[in-house]
């Protein structure tokens, strides 16, 4: 699945979900919640993984403010599946 949500394209695959927007992409491994989890949400993303863009715009750092529409495209895009997303 992807769609475009503020700009940013956002593909779900199999154990990650791919932000693309002016030619740079962020990989971000989503982990299912384990199982000493409180949460009911589907993936479980970690906010500490989330500082540049993939090569080869690995030297361009992601700024809070892109951080937040990136993670807002992402729960929206979830949110569309019926999928919920905790961010950690």
């Amino acid at each position: 699945m992807a769609r475009r949500s503020g700009g940013y394209q956002v593909e779900v695959t199999e154990g990650a979900i791919r932000v693309s927007r002016g030619g740079k992409t962020l990989t971000i491994p989503a982990a299912p919640p384990d199982s000493e989890s409180h949460e009911d949400a589907d993936f479980v993303i970690r906010l500490d993984d989330l500082d540049h863009w993939d090569p080869p715009h690995d030297e361009t750092p992601i700024n809070i403010e892109e951080l937040h529409k990136i993670l807002d495209a992402v729960e929206q895009q979830l949110e569309k599946h019926g999928l919920s997303v905790d961010f950690d």
